[in-house]
């Protein structure tokens, strides 16, 4: 088996020990300098990278390949790629840039295999009358709709 294959063979048995782990990405450069980043269903600490790195390290034979390994979590600002990341950010604000270039700013109040719905509320001129009114809004996106989307953090 070659490298690659057998980084990712390791990668994947850690993470099927952990169900509530998922990868985000695996870079494998040409000097064999691996990238893991990963994030988890109630998050990524920091023990959860070191176990991960060991199911790698300790698995490969260093007589053979020499390697460097990184193992992260996806950053808080960090945009979201997968489906599991969006259904486990129910409930919070994010900010979505559409690819038609649009940018919404909402909570995510469902999300499936296909697409998210987004909630909001909006200042908008009165049909009758002079000035605004506060009008709520709700939009199914699917992802491939998406360009990018990232969770507000406030404090």
């Amino acid at each position: 088996m070659n490298f690659k294959g057998r980084v990712e063979e390791l990668l994947n048995e850690a993470l099927n020990v952990r169900s509530d782990l998922f990868l985000i990405e695996l870079k494998i450069s040409d000097d064999r300098k691996i990238l893991v980043t990963l994030d988890g269903d109630n998050g990524v600490n920091l023990q959860d990278c070191i176990d991960v790195s060991r199911a790698i390290e300790h698995n490969l034979d260093r007589e053979e390949f020499d390697f460097a390994l990184e193992v992260a979590s996806a950053g808080a600002y960090s945009p979201m790629t997968l489906p599991r990341q969006y259904k486990k950010n129910i409930g919070r604000k994010v900010k979505v840039k559409t690819i038609s270039g649009n940018v919404i700013e909402a909570d995510i109040t469902e999300a499936s295999e296909e697409n998210i719905t987004l909630e909001w509320k909006a200042r908008e001129p009165k049909k009758i009358g002079k000035g605004k009114e506060t009008v709520e809004k709700k939009v199914v996106l699917p992802f491939e709709e998406i360009k990018e989307a990232t969770v507000i953090i406030s404090f």
